[in-house]
């Protein structure tokens, strides 16, 4: 099993401080929460449902998603702190509403320590089931007050710090008249898939799933379909943009891909420490994931408000300036870009987090 206590973490962070397993025979519910960091507010994060292979890739699953959570939403400017959760489980076969209830009851008894919303498996009108056991849920249905389908903002946002990527490379904030490779195209991938059309960009994706590539070769017959990732590297593909699971940026993968830009919405594309370094060396600029994917997570924390959509597209759009800076302070430093992004990120979490041993009366 692995470590808790002991997991590996960036930089000079806290660990995990709290990890919480839930289970309830009669619904079948096998659930982890992990809460990275509270130091700016209460944790949020998705909770996936997944078929995992075992539960200790569930739990190294887990505390990675949740400490990217707590950087992505520092980067994103939101006083909340990193959170995830996991079902073990196929959400085609084992997904119930007794299931989903049972396990808001666990997420209500941490007492908002721990706000939920959608991920992989997950959907708006799972929240509202959840909601109706806990008081900690974002993700909503628009009919229950909810921000609706984070996928919206998610895919917007990856498009902008596309937008400033392609700055980088090659001095206009444009994809038009570039080949981009979008690996996975569910939720977000479909819709940033649009995104790129209307920029001008050329096309071409893949996908495991063939209803997903039904649907895309129906909708945009424009659009290049290749069989499987390797496909997709090997298709003179300008960007490559990961939107399926995470981990596909490794040891195999860099020294093969010849796109100038990696930019996508999966979480943790990079496999293991050291890739971003592989990146870098070879010229591939790789815009770190949890800065670019951040607009679901503005879209559902904007619900803890009161939901405005213009609100948070706004905040969201802020993802190109930030992924800017990123840049700017990783050539000024040295450094690879997701260097620079936890750099900030840990000094936001650390300056503003400080600020909560200050005891003010209530």
């Amino acid at each position: 099993m692995t470590n808790v206590f002991g997991s590996p973490h960036k930089g000079t962070g806290p660990r995990h401080e709290q990890v919480v397993f839930c289970q309830d025979e009669a619904t079948g519910l096998r659930a982890i929460i992990a809460i990275y960091s509270t130091a700016l507010g209460p944790a949020l994060g998705g909770t996936r449902f997944y078929p995992y292979d075992s539960e200790e890739a569930a739990l190294a699953d887990v505390l990675n998603l949740s400490r990217a959570m707590a950087y992505k939403n520092a980067l994103a400017g939101l006083d909340l702190g990193g959170g995830k959760a996991v079902i073990i489980g196929d959400p085609a076969i084992e997904k119930s509403e007794a299931l989903l209830r049972a396990y808001g009851r666990f997420v209500q008894s941490l007492n908002g320590r721990y706000y939920t919303a959608c991920d992989v498996g997950t959907y708006s009108e799972d929240m509202d089931l959840i909601a109706r056991e806990c008081s900690y849920v974002t993700g909503r249905t628009v009919a229950h007050g909810g921000a609706g389908d984070s996928s919206i903002l998610t895919a917007y946002g990856v498009f902008q710090g596309m937008r400033a990527s392609a700055e980088a490379a090659w001095g206009e904030p444009t994809l038009r008249g570039r080949r981009v490779g979008v690996e996975g195209i569910g939720k977000v991938g479909r819709r940033l898939v649009e995104h790129l059309l209307e920029d001008g960009a050329q096309v071409v994706v893949c996908d495991v799933d063939d209803t997903a590539i039904a649907r895309m070769r129906a909708e945009h017959p424009e659009v290049d379909v290749v069989a499987d990732r390797d496909a997709l590297v090997a298709a003179g593909i300008d960007v490559y943009a990961p939107c399926a699971l995470g981990g596909s940026l490794d040891d195999e993968m860099v020294p093969v891909l010849g796109a100038k830009i990696v930019c996508g919405g999966a979480n943790n594309q990079l496999a293991h420490v050291g890739i971003e370094k592989q990146l870098a060396d070879r010229g591939i600029l790789y815009a770190p994931d949890y800065v670019v994917n951040s607009g679901g997570v503005i879209q559902v924390a904007d619900e803890i408000e009161g939901f405005d959509f213009d609100r948070a597209k706004a905040r969201a759009a802020g993802i190109f300036e930030t992924t800017r800076r990123i840049f700017a302070m990783a050539a000024a430093e040295g450094v690879p870009p997701a260097a620079a992004a936890d750099r900030l990120a840990e000094q936001r979490m650390s300056e503003v987090g400080r600020l909560r041993g200050f005891w003010l009366r209530g």
